[in-house]
């Protein structure tokens, strides 16, 4: 019988204690209550803040954010995810204008937009992803805009619209394993996620696709092996893994720490299964260094 997390926990007689190497900078600065001050004036939210991102600090220093569209409510209640959850938000149509005006303020030419699940929409939100990447690019031309969308349940025609705004990389991510997935990923299933990945591909070949795992979650090593395959299978380029933290008492508990020397062995692994670029260590977010992930496979298809 395939063990599910709960037996994995009750076997557990302590947590794991936090390892001295898992550090991330305090988030203070200049430069950071410039970007907090500027997300607070134009009435925008960020995965940063509300996904309680534990590199807000170095990413906010150093000029970048992840822009969060469609509200800060989601209808989904994942076991990981520190976003409120709940009735949704209306539609705000000045958002992608809203986040365009950041993006040219803060000078970035490489800005990363995810969004809340909107199951409650048809089209899962995918107008509002297009509408702010054609927002972007009129503000700021030149800027590349990369996406994390959600599964969008599986409908091929939301990916047509986000796909048809032409962003420059699409992300979705497969978060765990498929055993875990009615734990960690309540109404989300693996299967569709692989597929939406490969659709988006399909629409556009030359377009990088994205996807990552959080790992610690008690998952065993042999199935994210598995999971990494089957995402180079479905036409994934560009790869992400990191740990996942616990953000607060009332989500999933963390299994265990995985060492940074496993996350470099499955980096390895993951070069030499073919992925243009895999981004893998403790504190790796799905936006975590994207500029440069996305300029390692321009560099290895010479674009």
């Amino acid at each position: 019988m395939i063990a599910t997390l709960e037996s994995v926990l009750v076997t557990l007689e302590t947590k794991p204690a936090r390892p001295n190497w898992l550090r991330a900078p305090a988030p203070i600065g200049a430069r950071y209550r410039e970007i907090k001050s500027l997300v607070t004036d134009l009435n925008l939210h960020t995965v940063c803040e509300s996904a309680a991102c534990p590199n807000v600090g170095e990413c906010w220093n150093r000029g970048t954010a992840t822009f969060m569209i469609l509200g800060n409510v989601c209808t989904r209640r994942c076991g990981f995810c520190a976003v409120q959850k709940g009735a949704p938000l209306a539609v705000d149509y000045d958002e992608p204008r809203r986040v365009a005006e950041a993006v040219a303020q803060m000078g970035l030419r490489y800005a990363v937009v995810t969004s809340v699940n909107r199951d409650d929409r048809k089209d899962g939100g995918a107008e509002l992803f297009a509408f702010t990447i054609r927002a972007i690019r009129e503000r700021v031309p030149g800027c590349k805009v990369e996406v994390l969308v959600p599964d969008f349940q599986g409908r091929h025609e939301a990916m047509e619209i986000v796909m048809s705004a032409r962003p420059d990389v699409l992300n979705h991510n497969t978060e765990t394993v498929p055993r875990l997935y009615r734990q960690v990923r309540l109404g989300a299933r693996y299967d569709r996620s692989l597929d939406m990945l490969a659709y988006a591909k399909s629409l556009s070949p030359e377009t990088p696709v994205k996807s990552g795992l959080m790992l610690g979650l008690g998952e065993r090593m042999d199935e994210v092996r598995s999971v990494m395959r089957d995402l180079h299978a479905h036409s994934v380029d560009i790869l992400t893994l990191g740990q996942y933290l616990r953000p607060s008492p009332k989500h999933l508990p963390i299994v265990r720490y995985v060492a940074p020397h496993e996350f470099a062995e499955l980096r390895d692994e993951g070069l030499a299964m073919g992925f243009a670029h895999v981004e893998a260590g403790p504190l790796v977010r799905s936006s975590y260094h994207a500029s440069e992930a996305v300029e390692s496979v321009y560099t290895i298809h010479g674009v």
